[in-house]
């Protein structure tokens, strides 16, 4: 079994009504799949994390390091494209795109074997998680305040136990939206803060102190990832627990994070992190310093399934009768092709997502929405 191919699906839509995060502003979504073909007709899907074209052009660069190879040495192949750009990427683009590979990888071995990549991970501890909904970033031409509450209101009504909203903008607006979607959530739901590294040191302690009395479950990315001195101070000073470490790459990325409790909740990204074989290896890690994981999501079902399949197979932590949970972090911004790139989309009922049991990733591809959603001059 060889390695015959590797391509790049760059998916595009433009959005109707622009949003924007502290870090970003979005007038359009763009994600990159990788699709893997082997010679005997076996084909793994992978998805990386962040800007689609630098990605995809990182993923070409790796390909002749591909072509030949036996898809099922994933550890093998994991270091030798590794190596291949350490010199200049032990983080950022060289790692995201190397995530995509390694999904897709695992993807065709779980087809190979016949399982899912859980099982190959070492089996499934859950088939389902309970879903949290992302969102309530600010949008163009409306109300901040009375658009995230009722967005959250809507996550109430429609089953989600929690939900994240998007902070940074100031320290008096975001804690009068806080103010407002606590009040719509009711006092039940539970309820986490993103400022994307919006804040410096002093904005991020006052903005945490004044925001626990709205019983917040964590304050995600308080301030610049390259900071951890500022995470630990931020930790120290204010009392919501800090998560962190979506931009946060490869275990030697997070090593520093867990090793001096910069968070107290790690977001590793299946896709950005370096796929299930350098997302195994991190959650080893985490679990060795007792530190809670709850994986970053952001992409299409691709990704999606992807975290899903390395959630059934986290070990609860700690073992006991009635564990901690991992949940799913469900992306509920305006993207047509977030679902239909698959034939069978993975979506909540009640906010509770059911894990694909189908070898590898468990999804089948749709090819026609690849063809609709292609980015231009693509």
């Amino acid at each position: 079994m060889k390695i015959v191919a590797v391509r790049t699906h760059l998916l595009e839509h433009r959005l109707s009504v622009p949003f924007e995060s502290a870090s970003m502003r979005f007038d359009r979504r763009a994600h990159v799949l990788v699709e893997v073909i082997c010679d005997d007709g076996t084909i793994g899907w992978g998805e990386c994390l962040g800007p689609a074209r630098p990605n995809a052009a990182v993923v070409a660069a790796y390909t002749p390091w591909l072509i030949d190879e036996n898809p099922l040495e994933t550890e093998k192949i994991w270091a030798r494209l590794y190596n291949a750009l350490r010199d200049q990427g032990q983080r950022g683009l060289a790692v995201t795109a190397l995530s995509g590979i390694d999904i897709a990888l695992w993807d065709i071995k779980g087809k190979h074997f016949g399982v899912s990549v859980s099982m190959l991970l070492g089996g499934r501890f859950r088939d389902s998680v309970r879903a949290y909904a992302t969102g309530s970033f600010k949008r163009d031409g409306v109300d901040r305040i009375e658009d995230n509450a009722s967005e959250v209101a809507r996550h109430r009504a429609d089953g989600f136990h929690a939900a994240k909203i998007k902070i940074g903008f100031g320290v008096t607006e975001d804690l009068a939206v806080i103010r407002a979607v606590r009040n719509a959530a009711g006092p039940d739901m539970r309820l986490m803060i993103d400022a994307n590294h919006g804040y410096d040191v002093i904005e991020a302690v006052r903005l945490g102190r004044a925001a626990a009395r709205y019983d917040i479950d964590w304050f995600e990315e308080p301030v610049v990832p390259e900071q951890l001195g500022a995470y630990r101070e931020v930790r120290a000073a204010q009392p919501i627990p800090v998560a962190g470490g979506e931009t946060w790459h490869s275990r030697w990325g997070m090593r520093e994070p867990v090793e001096t409790r910069a968070v107290d909740i790690l977001q590793p990204d299946l896709a950005g992190v370096g796929g299930f074989t350098e997302a195994k290896r991190v959650a080893d890690m985490a679990a060795l310093h007792g530190i809670r994981i709850v994986p970053h999501v952001w992409g299409t079902a691709v990704h999606i399934a992807a975290a899903l399949q390395f959630m059934a197979a986290m070990v609860p932590n700690p073992v006991r009768v009635n564990p901690i949970e991992p949940i799913l972090e469900f992306d509920r911004t305006d993207n047509p092709f977030r679902q239909a790139v698959v034939h069978s989309p993975i979506e909540h009922v009640n906010g509770v997502v059911q894990i694909p049991d189908a070898p590898g990733l468990g999804i089948e591809i749709n090819r026609d929405a690849l063809e609709q959603f292609r980015m231009g001059d693509a």
